[in-house]
């Protein structure tokens, strides 16, 4: 699969199809039993395309009036891996669906980007096609 190919595949549009808008209430529903609970939303973005693998994001941006920094997103990685709304393995499940060589992937730690963003990497490693 080419580098054209794959720019393709991972649009904004993609990444919200693998992780859907409303996801970010119907997880700190989940989680607090209250939406007004959520002090951020996840969006899932793409951050970087090379031959071996490809490198997504879970942005989580600050909701007015919370605290980003309080929320504990340090612990986030461990949870998102196995947390059945934000379903990984069906994104990846997807993912490979649109043909992407999928080897095999990880989460990276929380990245204190701001006091108002906070990002997990998803690393996914592409086997040689």
């Amino acid at each position: 699969m080419n580098q054209t190919e794959m720019d393709n595949i991972f649009t904004q549009k993609f990444c919200d199809e693998l992780l859907p808008p409303q996801t970010s209430d119907r997880f700190f529903e989940a989680l607090y039993g209250d939406v007004s609970e959520g002090a951020y939303d996840i969006r899932l973005e793409c951050v970087s395309i090379k031959a071996n693998r490809v490198v997504l994001a879970f942005n989580l941006t600050q909701r007015p009036g919370k605290c980003l920094v309080c929320s504990l997103t340090y612990g986030l990685p461990n949870v998102f891996a196995r947390h059945p709304l934000i379903n990984i393995k069906g994104m990846i499940q997807k993912i490979k669906e649109a043909g992407v060589p999928v080897k095999e992937w990880q989460l990276g730690q929380t990245c204190e980007n701001t006091n108002t963003l906070h990002v997990i990497p998803l690393y996914i490693d592409l086997a040689e096609s």
